[in-house]
């Protein structure tokens, strides 16, 4: 398959003179086919592309990740919806502190494993050289480049492309851009409330992305970590075995349970919720709110959240009725960008049986 079919979605439309793409919309290009590519799975089984599906608002549907050799791991997968504009890329953390950086933990980690390729990568990427795809657009993406089919250049390529998954055309951002038709009524309810004194959705979820924390209406900081009052399995604030938050990398007592607050755009779509995967639906979610925490009754994880010590002081509980959940849930959907989540740009390039 020539380039100018491989790097039809990206071009535009054609002029009268014929132009021949620079080296970004290659290294965008060979990024997203790498981003499908199984062959960058131990048994050829995963992707990136199938861990962060479109139609799932780039994520995998999984209460918890999943590796190529069926390892359960500790966390619910993020969304890469707009992961260009985030300095904190994981759950707890702010390491790794770049895209390149971030995507060599699941490829070659091995704790667990997720892609599994830390003993063979070398030799997958070597053999690229032999797909007729890559033969041309490894060294079209990096013609600076002597040897470009290095692990290095793979990641920067897969980085390019994630840049590129941007969300800013659901209906609220034509609503906020002027377009009084683009939510309807119970969007527009659940919109006051979210920001509203009485739900004080806005302290922890606020800016483009719906994920910075606020003081007195300003953003303070590009991300925030919250105790959300999720468990309290020993009565004094603990939270179970597969995620301790923030205390993981900072030992603090005061930060157990506190995890990075995730982007609200294309949540409809990114379920189950939290870091855990253990809030079945958005429904589930905003009862927990409402409540001011979550009583864990049965199970293996019992406990009362609601009194978790160290659970923020922003998560108090508020009253709500049904029809103000129904339209909080219309805002919630409202972030939903269908022209981002069907962009051909952004599909599978490969083709499958």
């Amino acid at each position: 398959m020539g380039l100018g079919l491989l790097l039809g979605a990206c071009q535009g439309e054609p002029s009268s003179v014929a132009e021949e793409p620079d080296a970004e919309v290659y290294k965008v290009e060979l990024g997203r086919h790498l981003f499908y590519e199984r062959r960058l799975s131990l048994e050829e089984n995963r992707s990136c592309g199938l861990c962060h599906e479109a139609a799932l608002g780039f994520t995998d549907g999984f209460v918890r990740a999943v590796g190529t050799t069926d390892a359960l791991h500790p966390r619910n997968t993020l969304t890469l919806t707009n992961v260009g504009r985030r300095e904190s890329l994981t759950w707890v953390s702010g390491a790794p502190e770049s895209l390149e950086e971030q995507l060599l933990v699941p490829l070659l980690g091995e704790h667990p494993v997720e892609m599994g390729m830390a003993d063979v990568i070398d030799e997958v990427v070597d053999a690229f050289r032999n797909d007729a795809v890559y033969r041309e657009l490894f060294p079209s993406a990096f013609p600076e480049e002597p040897e470009p089919f290095t692990v290095a250049r793979l990641a920067e390529a897969i980085a390019a492309f994630e840049r590129t998954l941007v969300s800013e055309t659901a209906p609220f951002d034509r609503y906020v851009d002027g377009d009084s038709d683009a939510v309807d009524e119970s969007a527009r309810r659940g919109l006051d409330l979210f920001f509203s004194h009485r739900l004080r959705c806005g302290g922890c979820h606020a800016g483009p992305d719906l994920d910075q924390p606020t003081e007195d209406g300003t953003v303070v900081a590009r991300h925030g970590w919250f105790n959300t009052g999720l468990y309290d399995v020993d009565g004094q604030g603990a939270y179970p075995d597969h995620g301790h938050g923030r205390f993981e990398v900072t030992g603090l007592e005061e930060d157990m349970g506190r995890f990075r607050t995730p982007t609200l755009r294309n949540v409809e779509l990114t379920g189950p919720y939290y870091h855990d995967g253990s809030g079945a639906t958005l429904a589930d979610v905003i009862a927990n709110y409402a409540a001011g925490g979550r009583h864990v009754i049965s199970g293996p994880n019992p406990g009362d959240g609601r009194d978790n010590p160290h659970k923020s002081d922003l998560v108090r509980g508020f009253e709500i009725s049904e029809q103000e959940a129904l339209d909080l849930e219309a805002f919630l959907r409202s972030l939903t960008d269908w022209e981002m989540i069907e962009d051909p740009a952004f599909a599978d390039p490969w083709p499958r049986d």
